[in-house]
């Protein structure tokens, strides 16, 4: 599996794909697997709480779904939370994304996010490291790994941190990058907020939606719609919906019964995760929600949802090979 398989990518040709700001960030190679075409974008990293509110998750994705539909390249860092809500945006919105991992591709953590980032590189983007293929992850080094996520990163926006956040330490690397930050307040008396105000307060630009995004890229507003994020359920998910009525399976029964490729089934079982439609059990199942919970979960999205994205307009942002400063 590609995953497991990574090839390392030196820093010559890595800067010959995106120069400018990775020039300043210490490291001689990274290990990829995937593709790198998407760092040819405009790229915006999403990142925040891994334990976020249920708001700041459905406001990640939306973000990182729009994000794609206008041509931008979501970059992240792969953890549950935000990081995960973003990149499988991107995946909805039909765009490249791109994720930084804090160990080797070997020892992928967090495991949870493991069927994400495969779909992930089946649909074009891309999973890098700074670390070897074997090397297990250690928390100092996700501080490494922030800051390859905001040299990647034409903006970074925080949707939802507090105070004790891996995010405040990408905001931080950002800033020493001259790259500019965003960060989505919350309310002045909720901690997984207060990371957030406190980098408005110390001078992050207010984020509000869409359009404060596309605004900090420099890119102009115009022409089309961003596609709605209510899309049909496809066949392909219909039977995967159906083959679960039954009974609980493993992806491999899973993968035979829907009759479709594993990279396919990887991007349906993250989507229909993230909607609510599907949970994951013990012993590595897929399950359909108990009614009673399945009904929970619709009540919940119709009274606790973020307040959607406004809809903004925005032009395909094309790709540029010119030296950023």
């Amino acid at each position: 599996m590609e995953l497991d398989q990574p090839r390392p990518i030196s820093r010559a040709e890595l800067l010959g794909i995106r120069p400018g700001r990775l020039e300043k960030t210490r490291f001689e190679m990274l290990w990829l697997a995937g593709s790198l075409e998407g760092l040819r974008l405009r790229t915006v990293a999403i990142v925040g709480s891994r334990a976020p509110s249920d708001g700041a998750r459905a406001r990640a994705h939306e973000l990182g779904r729009s994000l794609a539909a206008c041509g931008v390249c979501v970059v992240s860092g792969l953890a549950l939370g935000i990081d995960g809500a973003a990149h499988a945006g991107a995946l909805a919105g039909g765009g490249p994304t791109i994720g930084i991992l804090g160990g080797g591709h070997r020892h992928f953590f967090p495991p949870r996010n493991r069927l994400l980032a495969q779909a992930m590189i089946a649909a074009g983007g891309a999973v890098l490291s700074p670390f070897a293929p074997d090397e297990p992850a250690f928390p100092a080094q996700f501080l490494q790994r922030n800051a390859i996520v905001a040299a990647l990163a034409d903006v970074v926006v925080i949707v939802e941190a507090a105070l004790r956040s891996g995010a405040l330490n990408t905001a931080s690397w950002a800033s020493d990058l001259s790259v500019e930050v965003l960060a989505f307040p919350g309310d002045v008396d909720r901690p997984k907020a207060a990371g957030c105000n406190a980098l408005i307060r110390d001078g992050a630009t207010l984020g509000r939606g869409l359009d404060d995004v596309i605004a900090a890229l420099g890119s102009r507003l115009a022409l089309f719609d961003v596609p709605s994020a209510e899309q049909p359920r496809d066949e392909f998910e219909r039977r995967v919906i159906g083959a679960l009525a039954a009974a609980p399976a493993a992806f491999d029964a899973l993968l035979e019964s829907a009759q479709g490729t594993a990279s396919q089934l990887a991007a349906a079982l993250v989507r229909l995760e993230l909607s609510g439609e599907i949970e994951r059990r013990d012993g590595g199942l897929f399950a359909l929600p108990p009614v009673r919970k399945r009904a929970e979960i619709r009540h919940s999205a119709e009274n606790q949802s973020a307040p959607p994205l406004r809809t903004a307009k925005c032009l395909p942002i094309r790709p540029t090979k010119t030296t950023r400063t």
